[in-house]
């Protein structure tokens, strides 16, 4: 247990006084990037998938009697 406790210790020590964490800006900043990314990749996922979906669509009638 004296392992547990000191393991704990050092984790809170690192994390309160070694660690730099970003500003709120920089989060603010960051979040917006991933948001506008992920934005970007579904529509381009959206697109590929109705492409797909109607060139195989047309692909099949092709071949249906």
């Amino acid at each position: 247990m004296n392992k547990f406790t000191e393991y704990i210790k050092l984790s809170y020590d690192e994390l309160m006084n070694k660690v730099s964490w970003p500003s709120w800006e920089d989060l603010q900043e960051s979040t917006i990037i991933v948001m506008i990314a992920s934005l970007i990749i579904a529509l381009v996922i959206g697109v590929i998938d109705l492409a797909s979906s109607t060139s195989l669509g047309l692909f099949y009638q092709l071949f249906q009697s």
